[in-house]
């Protein structure tokens, strides 16, 4: 009697603990957040994939051969227009243009004397006590010592602009983008050794289709960034290069990005929009159906939202989407306008 009275408290205990736990899952969708499926007509968009590039990017080099002594920058850094970035061992180059001030003085000292030489020969001439040839030598050497410290002084200041090779510099305010070379690499002429790029003047270029000049000159071309933006980025200038690719028939369009953008970089991928050329009644217009974007779920490869029918009840349905438009994503099929549909995926399915 006691086993049996036992048994019935355990069903009891468990009946009660499953009603709990299905008490949250048995409540309706009277608290469901719902939204009207939209419905829109435009003409059809056109993308282009693109990358973004820097307006100023240069790759600096050595103009002369020595080893890096010193490197003071890292990628990442942001420099300013004539900051001293790498220094090349420069002693040979120092050595030279020591020599050559020492040319200078030793010239210098003989111009002195052929310049006192000829004076003297000079006064003697007006006397009559040489000769006009005993003149003209004196005159010549003396021009001769001056032709001299002339040319020393040019190789001076050869060999001390030469010495302003062995010292890198920014030629402008960026950031350096790439330091392939460490401390104590060889620097050969041509060789790149810093990567530096302006932040403040940034594009995108993106190639497309011969069939799309006519829309990508037009004033209504956007900047997609995928993954930093979600909405579209209005270009400051926009340029198409007036050459085609003769294999692939494709033109390069350019897209001057703002200033004031953050997280941008040379080398991410971004996407230009250009709006469809239909006419109005056009068969190119397409019908939209507008979700908000935090409706849409996607499972592996599966995605879909639910609807709420007219006894608020939610239901999911597979849809196929389209492209994302700032906080909406259109839907392609399976959906049509008008349905409701819960804004929430996961509140939608515990309900019961």
């Amino acid at each position: 009697m006691k086993t049996r009275t036992s048994t019935h408290s355990q069903l009891a205990f468990l009946a009660m603990l499953v009603i709990a736990l299905l008490a949250p899952f048995s409540a309706g969708a009277q608290g469901l957040a719902t939204v009207l499926a939209q419905s829109g007509a435009e003409a059809a968009a056109t993308s282009a994939d693109g990358v973004v590039e820097a307006v100023r990017q240069t790759v600096l080099s050595a103009q002369v051969s020595g080893a890096v002594v010193e490197l003071k920058v890292k990628p990442g850094d942001t420099v300013s227009a004539g900051q001293l970035l790498a220094r090349i061992d420069a002693r040979a180059a120092d050595q030279s243009a020591a020599a050559s001030r020492a040319q200078v003085l030793a010239a210098r000292a003989g111009q002195e004397v052929a310049a006192r030489d000829f004076n003297r020969q000079k006064q003697l001439f007006e006397r009559g006590f040489i000769s006009r040839a005993a003149m003209d030598q004196a005159e010549a050497v003396f021009k001769a010592a001056e032709a001299q410290v002339a040319a020393q002084v040019a190789q001076a200041g050869a060999a001390g602009f030469q010495s302003d090779f062995y010292l890198l510099r920014a030629p402008y305010t960026g950031v350096v983008a790439e330091v392939p070379v460490v401390q104590g690499d060889m620097a050969m002429p041509g060789k790149p050794l810093l990567t530096l790029y302006d932040p403040a003047a940034l594009r995108v270029t993106a190639t497309i289709a011969q069939t799309d000049a006519a829309a990508a000159a037009g004033p209504n071309v956007r900047i997609e960034l995928p993954g930093l933006s979600t909405s579209r980025i209005v270009p400051v200038r926009s340029t198409l290069l007036p050459t085609a690719d003769p294999n692939t028939h494709t033109l390069q369009l350019r897209l001057d990005l703002p200033s004031n953008l953050k997280g941008v970089t040379p080398g991410m991928f971004a996407r230009a929009w250009m709006p469809g050329a239909a006419q109005a009644g056009d068969a190119t217009n397409v019908a939209r159906v507008l979700v908000p974007a935090g409706a849409v779920f996607r499972r592996a490869e599966l995605t879909g939202l639910y609807v709420v029918d007219a006894a608020g009840k939610p239901s999911m349905r597979l849809v196929r989407a389209g492209r994302r438009l700032d906080s909406q994503i259109e839907i392609l099929s399976g959906l049509s306008a008008g349905e409701r549909v819960a804004t929430d995926p996961q509140a939608a399915a515990r309900v019961r």
